[in-house]
Order: C-alpha cells, then sequence, then structure tokens
C-alpha cells in the first residue's frame, strides 16, 4: 500500500526487543538500520507525491530498501 510505513518494527514485531539490542550494542547494526529508514522515509515520500523521482530511482530506492531489510534480518536471525 501507498504510504505505508515498513519501519522495522511493524515489518518484524517479533525482533523488536532484539532490535533494540542490536541497534544499542552493534554499530554496524544501527547504521544499517539508520539507513533502511532514510530509505523507506525516501520511497514514502515518492509513493505521496512529495518528491517525483524517475521510476529508475524509484525502484532503485524499493530495492535499496529491501537489501538493507535483508541485511537487517540476518543479523537478527544469528
Amino acid at each position: 500500500m501507498y504510504g505505508e510505513h515498513h519501519n522495522l518494527i511493524n515489518e518484524l514485531p517479533e525482533y523488536t526487543d532484539k532490535i533494540h539490542e542490536l541497534k544499542t550494542s552493534n554499530a554496524h547494526f544501527s547504521r544499517l538500520y539508520d539507513e533502511y529508514h532514510d530509505a523507506d522515509k525516501e520511497v514514502r515520500r515518492i509513493e505521496q507525491e512529495i518528491e517525483t523521482p524517475s521510476d529508475d530511482y524509484t525502484e532503485e530506492v524499493k530495492k535499496r530498501r529491501l537489501n538493507l531489510k535483508d541485511q537487517l534480518f540476518d543479523m537478527l536471525k544469528s
């Protein structure tokens, strides 16, 4: 759905405690977490037509968000 929040807590609620733990204890996780949320905010702004970049750029940001989510999820599972 357009404009939907995809923050990590909403996407992976079963990992809420581990997300908090890693955000405060793992600098790499924290950096990826921040990058993920920046990408998510950018996608929402595009979907809400606040920003109107090219379709190629929009797809690039969505792919970056997905890649970051995959990396974060792998860290949460380990």
